[in-house]
């Protein structure tokens, strides 16, 4: 009788030792990310990593994010958290369709890409001008008041006055090539471009006047 008891409490005594020890396995706090770190992101931007096949981002987007061509957006001064966005859309491959920046973004890790906008985001951004002065008038109309008769909202709205954006929610557009940001509202419009919603709907509404008209004038906000 003493032996079988004797047993049993053995057996409470591991059980409940593994059921403690699982209590505790799974109270353990899970690993923090690692904070976004502008050094490497600052290496990967102007060197790649050659190991992985990634090649640096200055070559196309130009030295210290202020592009050079047009065809190729500028970056520096970009809000972290929307340059993330759009590397993460690009690695997804739905919402956002580019064959280059696909490929770049399929290398990146996460932290990859928060050190890249952390790095971006400490970059003076350059200027720009607006070239067409027959629609310097319609394009600040719509972007400081927008078009009331197509329920587009002012891009000032979002953008700021200044086109700097509000971080984490909207991006930095002032000095923008005109035609990468003509080029964008198109890709809104026709549906080639799906990762805001908001955005669609407004460009849904522009003509193609409108569109170049307001990109025109967004190149020389400052």
């Amino acid at each position: 009788m003493r032996q079988t008891i004797s047993a049993t409490l053995k057996t409470l005594v591991i059980t409940l030792g593994l059921s403690l020890a699982s209590v505790s396995f799974a109270a353990e706090p899970a690993a923090k990310p690692a904070a976004p770190d502008a050094a490497k992101g600052d290496t990967l931007y102007n060197s790649g990593d050659a190991k992985r096949g990634v090649v640096a981002c200055v070559s196309c987007h130009g030295t210290n994010g202020n592009s050079g061509a047009a065809a190729y957006p500028k970056l520096a001064g970009q809000h972290a958290a929307y340059t993330v966005k759009q590397l993460k859309d690009y690695k997804g491959g739905k919402d956002r369709v580019n064959a280059i920046m696909g490929a770049f973004a399929g290398l990146l890790s996460e932290e990859d890409m928060a050190n890249i906008g952390a790095y971006l985001e400490k970059q003076t951004p350059g200027t720009g001008t607006a070239k067409n002065k027959a629609s310097i008038e319609l394009g600040q109309k719509i972007y400081r008041g927008g078009i009331a008769s197509k329920s587009v909202a002012a891009c000032a709205g979002c953008h700021g006055p200044n086109g700097s954006g509000i971080p984490a929610q909207y991006p930095r557009i002032s000095g923008q090539h005109a035609e990468y940001t003509e080029a964008q509202l198109v890709a809104y419009r026709s549906g080639e471009r799906k990762n805001s919603v908001q955005m669609s709907a407004i460009a849904s509404r522009m003509s193609d006047a409108e569109i170049k008209a307001v990109a025109d004038y967004i190149a020389g906000v400052r």
